[in-house]
C-alpha cells in the first residue's frame, strides 16, 4: 500500500522538494507538453501531500497535491497540482490522495470550502469526489479548465 506525508513547505527536505518539482515537471510540462512556470510563489505558502510506496527503502513519490491555506479574510482552501505518476494511474491512487487531503484539511485547516481549477476532461473525476462545477470552461496554459468547489 502507500504512506502519506503531509508537510508544510518549510518542513520539506531538499530531496522531497526536488522530487516533487521533478515529478510535477514530468507530468505538467513534459507529458502534457505545456510550457509554463510550474514552481511558483504559492509553493512556499502551501501544504504538500504526497504518497509513497510502503516498500522498504523506496521513497519514490507516486502521487502528489498541494493545499493552499485560506487567506486571513477567507475560509476557502485551494487544492492544486494534483497528479499521479504515469506508471501508477488507473488503480485509484488519485482518489485516495484526494480523500486523504480532505481528511487532513478538516483536521488542520479552517476551511469551509475547497476550490480547485480542474482540467476540464477530469470534471467527472472531481464530481465523484463531491466537487460541483462553478464556471464555464476557460483556457489556462493551452488546456481547458473549469473552476470547481466542494463545501
Amino acid at each position: 500500500m502507500y504512506t502519506y506525508q503531509w508537510k508544510h513547505y518549510d518542513q520539506l527536505s531538499k530531496k522531497e522538494l526536488h522530487d516533487i518539482l521533478t515529478l510535477r515537471q514530468q507530468v505538467f510540462v513534459v507529458e502534457q507538453q505545456c510550457a509554463y512556470l510550474d514552481a511558483d510563489a504559492l509553493d512556499c505558502k502551501s501544504f504538500h501531500l504526497f504518497a509513497q510506496s510502503k516498500t522498504k527503502g523506496d521513497s519514490t513519490i507516486l502521487a502528489y497535491l498541494r493545499v493552499i491555506s485560506p487567506h486571513k479574510d477567507s475560509h476557502k482552501c485551494t487544492i492544486g497540482r494534483v497528479l499521479t505518476r504515469q506508471s501508477e494511474r488507473g488503480i485509484g491512487l488519485a482518489t485516495n490522495i484526494m480523500r486523504e487531503a480532505f481528511k487532513l484539511i478538516s483536521i488542520e485547516l479552517p476551511c469551509t470550502s475547497i476550490n480547485i481549477s480542474a482540467q476540464q476532461h477530469l470534471e467527472e473525476f472531481y464530481t465523484s469526489l463531491g466537487f460541483v462545477t462553478a464556471s464555464e470552461p476557460y483556457e489556462e496554459d493551452g488546456i481547458f479548465h473549469i473552476a470547481m468547489t466542494k463545501l
